[in-house]
C-alpha cells in the first residue's frame, strides 16, 4: 500500500510541473497516463498470482510490486507447513513399516469394532484380507464362542488363548485386547503353536523318562523287599542268583538310559564344532565287533566300507550316531537276518553311512516320530531288546552337529534302511587324510 500511495505522489507531482511549465492540460494528461499505467500493472500483476494461486507449490512469481510483501510470508509459511507435512508423512510411513515388520499380528477396531487396519503377521494369524474385511466386524473374522466373551468384557487384563483351524493347519494363538484412542481397540496376536509344542514336548519327556525308569526301580525295588523280608534261608542259592542276576539287568537298564539323557544333553548344550579328520572305517569296525556280541551270531553281517574315507567331524559324537543306528538293526531284525552295512563316497562327492536289514520294518505313519525321544513303535519289544528309546533322537543331534542328513527308508514288514550322508565339504581330501 505505501508504495501504491508513493507511486500516486510521484506521477502527481510530475503531472503537477508539468503542468506549471507547459499547460495544466498536459498536466491532467500526464497524471491519468500515470494512473491508467497503474491500473494495467496491477491486473497484470493480479493475473500472475491468480495463475500462481493454482499451483500453491511453485514459487510466487517475481516483482509483483506491493503483491511481494504479502506472498513472500504466505509462501515461507506454505513451504514450512509443507515440509512438516511431509516429516510427519514420513514418520507415518515409518510407523506403518515398523507396524508391517512386527513379529506379532495387529487388528485396529473402530467403535464398533469394525476391522480398520491390520498387519500382514495378524492377517497370516487370522486369515484377515484387510482388502474385503475393512469396515467388517472382528466377530466375523474370530468366529470362536471364547473370543466374542472375552471382547464383551470390561476389562483385560490378561490374553486369550485361541485355538484356530486354517488352512488344514491347527494354530494356537494368543490374544490381547486393549483399548487406544478415542473409542478405538486394538488387538495384538502371537502364535504360541510352537511354544505349545515345545511344553507338550517338555511334559512328555518328563512324563516318559519317570515312566522308564520307574519299571526297572519297581523291578530292583521288588526284589530287594523280597530279599530282605524274607528268611534267608527260605531262599535256595538258585533263587538269590535269579534275582541278583535280574537286579544286575534292571541296574544296567536304568544305567543305559541316564547315559544316553546325559549324551544327549551334552549334544543340546555344547557348542558345536568342525572336528578334525575322522577314520569311520575305524569307528565302524568298533560298532560291528559289539553289535556281533549283542547278536549272538544270529545275524548275518554284510560289510562294504571304504577304509581310506574320512570325514571332519567328532570322533565320539559319529561312534555314538555309527553304533545306534547299528544296534537298532540287530534289535529288530529276526534270527538269521541279514544286515548290512555300508560306508561309501557317493557319486555328487558326499559320503554316505548306511544300516539296511530285513527286519520287521517300520509303518509309514510311524516314521516321522522315530526321532522322538522314547518315542517306541512296539513299546513292549523295545524294553525286551534292551532300548532305550533315545538312540535315534542322539543321532538325529549327532547328524545336525555334523550338518548331514539322518535319512529313514521301511517298508513293514520287509526291513529298513537308515542313512547317514555327510556333505561334501565335509569329506576330507586323500592327501589331508594321510597327513
Amino acid at each position: 500500500m505505501t508504495k501504491t500511495l508513493f507511486s500516486i505522489c510521484i506521477w502527481a507531482l510530475v503531472a503537477w510541473l508539468i503542468g506549471q511549465w507547459i499547460n495544466p492540460q498536459t498536466g491532467w494528461a500526464i497524471l491519468t497516463f500515470g494512473l491508467v499505467s497503474m491500473i494495467l500493472i496491477s491486473g497484470i500483476q493480479l493475473s500472475q498470482i491468480k495463475r500462481w494461486v493454482k499451483n500453491l507449490d511453485a514459487p510466487p512469481p517475481p516483482s509483483i510490486g506491493p503483491w511481494d510483501e504479502i506472498l513472500a510470508p504466505i509462501y515461507r509459511k506454505l513451504r514450512a507447513n509443507r515440509q512438516e507435512i511431509d516429516e510427519l508423512r514420513r514418520n507415518v510411513d515409518s510407523i506403518m513399516l515398523a507396524a508391517g515388520a512386527l513379529p506379532d499380528g495387529a487388528i485396529t477396531l473402530d467403535e464398533e469394532m469394525n476391522v480398520t487396519w491390520c498387519n500382514p503377521m495378524a492377517s497370516e494369524h487370522t486369515g484377515l484380507n484387510l482388502e474385503t474385511d475393512r469396515g467388517f466386524s472382528i466377530f466375523n473374522i474370530l468366529r470362536t464362542p471364547e473370543f466374542a466373551a472375552y471382547a464383551r468384557r470390561d476389562d483385560w487384563n490378561e490374553p486369550l488363548l485361541l485355538h484356530l483351524t486354517r488352512d488344514g493347519r491347527d494354530r494356537a494363538l494368543l490374544v490381547q485386547l486393549t483399548r487406544y484412542g478415542v473409542k478405538q481397540f486394538l488387538i495384538v496376536t502371537r502364535d504360541v503353536t510352537q511354544l505349545e509344542k515345545l511344553e507338550t514336548t517338555r511334559k512328555d519327556f518328563v512324563a516318559n523318562v519317570s515312566h522308564e525308569l520307574r519299571t526297572p526301580l519297581t523291578v530292583l525295588a521288588g526284589f530287594l523287599e523280597t530279599m530282605h523280608d524274607m528268611p534267608q534261608e527260605s531262599i535256595s542259592d538258585e533263587q538269590r542268583e535269579q534275582y541278583h542276576t535280574m537286579m544286575v539287568e534292571q541296574a544296567s537298564r536304568m544305567q543305559a538310559i541316564v547315559d544316553d539323557l546325559l549324551t544327549l544333553s551334552t549334544l543340546e548344550s555344547s557348542p558345536s564344532s568342525q572336528g578334525k579328520p575322522v577314520r569311520v572305517s575305524d569307528l565302524i569296525e568298533i560298532a560291528l565287533q559289539r553289535a556281533r556280541s549283542l547278536s549272538k551270531d544270529q545275524h548275518v553281517f554284510v560289510v562294504n566300507v571304504d577304509p581310506n574315507l574320512y570325514i571332519t567331524g567328532i570322533e565320539s559324537e559319529l561312534a555314538s550316531g555309527i553304533e545306534n543306528l547299528l544296534t537298532n538293526a540287530v534289535r529288530y531284525t529276526p534270527r538269521d537276518g541279514t544286515i548290512t552295512v555300508s560306508w561309501y563316497k557317493t557319486e555328487s562327492g558326499t559320503a554316505c553311512y548306511s544300516v539296511q536289514d530285513t527286519g520287521i520294518g517300520i509303518a509309514a505313519h510311524d516314521i516321522p516320530r522315530l526321532t522322538e525321544r522314547f518315542y517306541r513303535v512296539d513299546r513292549g519289544r523295545s524294553r525286551a531288546t534292551g532300548g532305550t528309546g533315545l538312540g535315534l533322537a542322539i543321532t538325529k543331534h549327532v547328524a545336525m552337529r555334523h550338518d548331514s542328513e539322518l535319512n529313514i527308508r521301511s517298508r513293514l514288514g520287509a526291513g529298513s534302511l537308515f542313512s547317514l550322508e555327510f556333505p561334501a565339504s565335509r569329506v576330507v581330501p586323500p592327501d589331508e587324510s594321510m597327513a
